[in-house]
């Protein structure tokens, strides 16, 4: 492994889970480029497990790390693709990414992958929804708690604030779970492959209304929609319930009980 190989070990800090199946981390390269070519953006290159994977398929793979220590580590093991072109390796922070600039120009289907840490899954998660325009498909591994809520439907109980808001901009599919024992060092947790594909047109828009209705209908999963939102957006009694009426929805549900589509017809109805 490329870290014992240098006296190296993971970074508590950073999050660091390495994912050392080979087998596993193939079928994640599949997931992410299939049909093969296409331009993928890896977040989070680590020790290149999954770097060396999606180089086999894709034309064009831009590797991510902000590990100082790894990245001379991956520019040394991957040398002969960065001098083809196939591989661009960034010392960054994925947080602070535009994909938009990365992907624009490159070959098609445009791709985000990477194995998340769990810290920065959510401004993750928020970032490439703000992105969907310019991907065809996204394929995550991150904790199989995350996945769960990014799949979730109404009425379940993992259903909340995150599936609505991921739902929003992406079919979400959980594809396979990833046992704990299959990384190094092992998490407390077992972790699961998911893949977000951009509902046609999606361009990650929210409205403000739309996200404050979304917040405050999961904020105390026990109030009825009638109490949760009964100051969003400054709106009176009556205009609430003009609103829900003109939207379809009975303010006497909670949340949990809303598609993603009623959100939005609610966030229009008020703001129309």
């Amino acid at each position: 492994m490329l870290l014992q190989r240098h006296g190296l070990r993971a970074k508590k800090h950073f999050g660091q889970n390495f994912l050392m199946d080979a087998e596993l981390v193939a079928r994640i390269a599949r997931l992410a480029v299939t049909p093969a070519g296409g331009s993928v953006v890896e977040i989070g290159a680590g020790t290149g497990a999954l770097t060396a994977a999606l180089l086999e398929h894709a034309a064009r793979v831009i590797a991510i790390e902000r590990d100082r220590d790894l990245v001379p580590l991956l520019r040394a093991e991957f040398q002969d693709a960065l001098d083809r072109g196939a591989l661009e390796l960034l010392e960054t922070d994925a947080k602070t990414c535009d994909w938009n600039a990365l992907l624009t120009g490159r070959p098609t289907p445009h791709v985000v992958a990477g194995n998340l840490p769990y810290q920065i899954t959510g401004p993750l998660l928020r970032s490439v929804s703000l992105a969907a325009a310019t991907l065809d498909r996204v394929v995550f591994l991150v904790q199989l708690e995350v996945a769960e809520r990014l799949v979730a439907g109404p009425l379940t109980p993992a259903y909340g604030a995150l599936s609505v808001f991921a739902q929003h901009s992406f079919m979400t599919e959980r594809a396979f779970v990833v046992r704990r024992g299959a990384f190094y060092p092992q998490p407390n947790v077992d972790s699961a492959v998911v893949v977000l594909t951009p509902h046609a047109g999606a361009d990650g828009s929210e409205s403000e209304a739309f996200r404050a209705l979304v917040r405050a209908a999961f904020a105390q999963r026990r109030k009825t929609l009638r109490n949760a939102w009964r100051s969003v957006l400054n709106t009176d009694a009556a205009g609430l319930e003009n609103a829900a009426r003109s939207a379809g929805i009975d303010l006497s549900l909670r949340g949990e009980a809303l598609p993603v589509a009623a959100f939005v017809r609610m966030a229009q109805a008020l703001t129309s």
